[in-house]
């Protein structure tokens, strides 16, 4: 079993990103509306490919190839949460995230789903092996 497979085994987020509700984030029915929760896990995962150097460069950089979430219960506001993630699986050019949107203060669990990341060659579209970095984070659980 890799540490990846442990950490998710484990429950045990590869990172955690606090997020905070705005209000702006509400839709008329006065809850966080679905299509924020996308953006709430594309902020958590900028913000761990930020702790990895060489996450990208001019010849190497992810595209979101697949994204699943699962709505269990509405956000309102004004809530706090943290956006957990979890190294599911590492391919030759992917990673598969889980995640799970809770309650900062309760662990009330919002959301939760994975998304496939594949690194690609901006110039050919075509695509590239892993950064290292990528793999080694995701397996040391960083």
């Amino acid at each position: 079993m890799t540490n990846a497979q442990a950490s998710e085994a484990t429950n045990t987020p590869l990172f955690v990103a606090p997020i905070g509700v705005r209000w702006r984030d509400l839709d008329a029915f006065n809850h966080v509306n679905n299509a924020n929760y996308l953006t709430y896990l594309e902020e958590a995962r900028l913000q761990w490919l930020q702790h990895v150097p060489g996450w990208f460069n001019e010849h190497s950089m992810p595209v979101l190839a697949a994204s699943e979430v699962n709505y269990r219960r509405p956000i309102e506001w004004p809530a706090q949460l943290n956006v957990q993630l979890f190294c599911e699986r590492l391919g030759n050019s992917s990673i598969t995230l889980a995640h799970r949107i809770v309650d900062a203060g309760d662990d009330a669990l919002y959301s939760d789903g994975k998304v496939v990341l594949v690194w690609m060659d901006p110039t050919t579209g075509k695509p590239v092996p892993l950064p290292p970095s990528i793999r080694d984070a995701a397996q040391a659980g960083a």
